[in-house]
């Protein structure tokens, strides 16, 4: 089946042949292409300095670089020769493209096929995407994404050049280019970006990396439209991820500085704190790098890291969480509730209740999910002393809700932990890349389907 023909054919009947869905064909994507990853950490000659991966920290690098999460149980630069560096950087691109292709695609069959609350929503998006087949906005999406990594390595070469040579400084450069616009996280530094905290230059190149990579095609092409026509209206979607996305950037940043600025950030100077800061600001939503230790800072870092790792970055991005525009709009809900409007809106819009449903949906199914998978790892990993265990919860729910957000901060646990939580994070990871998108692309076959419903019942709330 050719890509643009997935979302445009109808409905089969319940006696034709059963083909894939979108979201099938989706989740067996990821889980293929991981297990190909797996399968080449674990057969390819020349990957590693010194013995090779056993199969479950296999598994768990792969689905970590496919769902471009970058947790890790290994230390890379020591483990992986160059060609190992370089089957990661592959899964990493391969990853991220997958993303950004089957978002585009799929915003666009949304708003062609879904019902009119829906279109409504999303009939920008479809203006805004390429035109033309999915094989022509295919290469679109390649172009733009290795335009802007060649960018952003260009700039790092001319940061790291003099400190590592020029081949040396290249490969350095193209890997945390791709690493940061994948939102991925890998780094090939042993200390993640540790070394790099008063290199301010690097860090606000990474970061701008970070946004552009999390803030999704579907923004990123509005704005290019928009600077092309002075006279073009910005999609709502876009002004309130933009909007909130430095929002959360510069206040997240303030509240750093504030947290940190004499614990963490207490050895630096003024400029390297405030680039710090920002960078603490960036990463969690949901990148993965880390100039601090996670596990040094304090309680009331580690609990706005936590809340901007469930945020996450933009749909349509390779960032994950439950997305920035989900929280925003939940937070718009309540605001709407306590005025006592029976409605949402924003910049002169009103949101449709379906996709007010979707948002609440989602940020009740990631608390979910993160509960249960939490439980399984409190079950897998060792009895220890109660003071202990206290501190392994708050590690563990750290980590747990790192892979759900396909973030890849850790409090320096990953290596640690049993096989049964390293296989149970793997799938965490799957759900929280595959997962949302998959609920996405379920949407555009909803539009042939009967609606119906039971008599209304209500219940008391609060």
């Amino acid at each position: 089946m050719k890509a643009d023909e997935l979302f445009s054919r109808p409905l089969r009947s319940l006696d034709e042949p059963a083909d894939l869905s979108a979201s099938q064909l989706l989740v067996l994507s990821f889980l293929g292409l991981v297990t190909v990853g797996w399968l080449g950490f674990l057969f390819l000659p020349g990957l590693y300095e010194g013995e090779p991966l056993g199969w479950v920290d296999a598994l768990f690098i792969s689905a970590s670089a496919v769902c471009v999460t970058g947790l890790t149980t290994i230390d890379v630069p020591n483990v992986l020769s160059f060609w190992g560096e370089l089957w990661l950087l592959a899964l990493i691109q391969a990853g991220a493209l997958g993303i950004l292709t089957f978002a585009a695609l799929v915003v666009a069959a949304v708003g062609r096929r879904s019902g009119l609350d829906v279109q409504e929503a999303t009939s920008d998006f479809s203006a805004i995407l390429p035109t033309g087949s999915a094989r022509q906005m295919l290469w679109t999406i390649i172009g733009f994404t290795l335009t802007v990594e060649a960018i952003g390595a260009a700039a790092l070469f001319a940061q790291w050049y003099g400190d590592f040579g020029p081949a040396r400084g290249a490969w350095l450069s193209v890997f945390h280019a791709v690493s940061a616009f994948g939102n991925a996280g890998f780094s090939l530094f042993s200390d993640n970006l540790m070394g790099q905290q008063s290199r301010p230059l690097a860090l606000l190149t990474i970061g701008a990396l970070i946004v552009a990579g999390g803030l999704g095609f579907p923004v990123i092409q509005d704005l290019r439209m928009r600077a092309r026509d002075k006279r073009r209206r910005l999609t709502t979607h876009t002004r309130l991820a933009v909007g909130a996305t430095l929002v959360l950037v510069l206040g997240g940043a303030g509240f750093f500085l504030f947290f940190e600025w004499n614990r963490e950030l207490a050895t630096m100077g003024f400029v390297d704190r405030v680039a710090n800061a920002l960078f603490m600001s960036i990463t969690p939503r949901t990148a993965g790098f880390n100039t601090v230790d996670y596990d040094g800072i304090t309680n009331a870092s580690l609990f706005l890291t936590f809340v901007l790792m469930w945020i996450g970055g933009a749909p349509a991005s390779t960032a994950g969480g439950a997305k920035v525009t989900t929280a925003t709009l939940l937070a718009l809900v309540l605001w709407a509730r306590l005025k006592g409007d029976a409605t949402v809106s924003i910049a002169g819009r009103t949101i449709p209740a379906e996709t007010v449903n979707r948002a609440t949906g989602l940020a009740v199914g990631m608390v979910l999910i993160l509960m249960a998978f939490l439980t399984l790892l409190v079950a897998f990993e060792p009895a220890l002393d109660p003071a202990a265990e206290r501190t392994q919860l708050v590690r563990l729910a750290f980590e747990v809700q790192s892979a759900l957000s396909t973030v890849g901060l850790s409090m320096n646990l990953t290596p640690a932990l049993a096989d049964g939580s390293k296989l149970t994070l793997v799938v965490v990871m799957l759900l929280g890349r595959v997962g949302p998108l998959a609920v996405l692309g379920a949407m555009a076959l909803r539009s042939h389907r009967t609606v119906w419903r039971y008599a209304h019942e209500d219940i008391l709330i609060g």
